[in-house]
């Protein structure tokens, strides 16, 4: 018995979509996920429209650290994704003083260098200690970003992932883009 050509092209499509729904359902799901940056808040790191593909599994097996950029749902609106810079980690006291950041530990406090700001216009004055699973978020574009100095600290229950590769435009394609060095 024949098979008609067309019933095979179905069966073929079929089994397409079959084999990379099992593959990419999972991947979205629990790997990687797009984003699109909206707003100035990371500029000039990040711009407006730009098309970025957010590692969702590294947190699951290491914490956030200084400096990473991620992407979390907004404590104040769930359903609304923020991406900004971890600059400070739980446990951590930070203090804003005069557009500068400090690690306060103990007596002592270190200044923070972020090499990646154009205006180092860091305000409003003021101290925070972070509990165990809280993180200190900021954008990088500190006039326009509404961060943990507006509404305090993030919990990392929050936190979807952190920005792994930024695929749009073509002449900004970067693998771990705003991954910088942090040394206080």
């Amino acid at each position: 018995m024949f098979e008609n050509e067309n019933d095979s092209f179905w069966k073929d499509f079929f089994r397409f979509i079959v084999v990379a729904a099992i593959i990419i359902l999972p991947v979205r799901a629990w790997v990687a996920q797009p984003f699109i940056v909206r707003g100035a808040s990371m500029e000039p790191t990040f711009k407006n429209g730009q098309y970025l593909i957010i590692d969702e599994l590294s947190y699951h097996l290491r914490e956030p650290e200084r400096g990473d950029v991620i992407v979390f749902r907004f404590p104040e609106d769930p359903s609304k994704f923020f991406i900004k810079r971890v600059i400070g980690l739980p446990g951590e006291s930070i203090e804003i003083k005069d557009n500068k950041i400090f690690l306060i530990n103990g007596p002592d406090a270190e200044e923070l260098k972020e090499p990646y700001l154009t205006d180092i216009l860091t305000t409003p004055n003021g101290k925070i200690q972070l509990k165990d699973t809280e993180y200190f978020v900021l954008g990088d574009n500190r006039l326009f970003s509404s961060d943990s100095r507006r509404w305090g600290a993030l919990d990392q229950d929050l936190i979807i992932g952190r920005a792994w590769l930024r695929l749009w435009p073509p002449a900004n394609v970067k693998f771990l883009p705003g991954e910088y060095e942090f040394q206080s």
